[in-house]
């Protein structure tokens, strides 16, 4: 695989766990019913694109990408905080939206930096850009 692949595939994968994450993360704190539904069916996806993106780096001997550490611990840390602060869906969508924010920034960027992955490598990752894209508009009107 040409590095370009492997590097897009594993920006992939570190931000569909990261992603994953975050969901997991505010779950059970949603109060309304489809806002839930909304994010369990995106986490879903995400989940989706992880497990496609693994088989094709297992195949190919490449290691796998997790969330960098600090990314993941700022991230829970701020969800927390503001959530305890205020309890209402309106934060978590707020939250999320950032997040989806910053998916579609930094995976669009991955994608214009490696525009030598092969094709397969670029659809997974504008799979995934629409994803956090549908999310973030999903999310809109819980936003106050």
């Amino acid at each position: 695989m040409e590095n370009d692949t492997i590097s897009l595939l594993q920006e992939c994968d570190s931000g569909s766990k990261m992603a994953v994450s975050s969901i997991d993360e505010v779950l059970d704190k949603i109060k309304d019913k489809e806002m839930f539904n909304i994010l369990k069916e995106s986490k879903s996806h995400h989940e989706k694109i992880c497990d496609e993106i693994h088989q094709i780096l297992e195949e190919n001997e490449k290691e796998e990408k997790e969330p960098s550490k600090i990314a993941q611990g700022m991230s829970w840390l701020k969800t927390n905080i503001l959530i305890s602060l205020d309890k209402e869906d309106s934060t978590i969508a707020k939250l999320m939206t950032e997040g989806c924010n910053m998916g579609v920034q930094s995976l669009s960027e991955y994608l214009n930096n490696h525009g030598c992955a092969d094709q397969k490598s670029k659809d997974i990752c504008e799979r995934l850009i629409k994803i956090e894209d549908k999310l973030a508009k999903d999310l809109r009107p819980y936003l106050a």
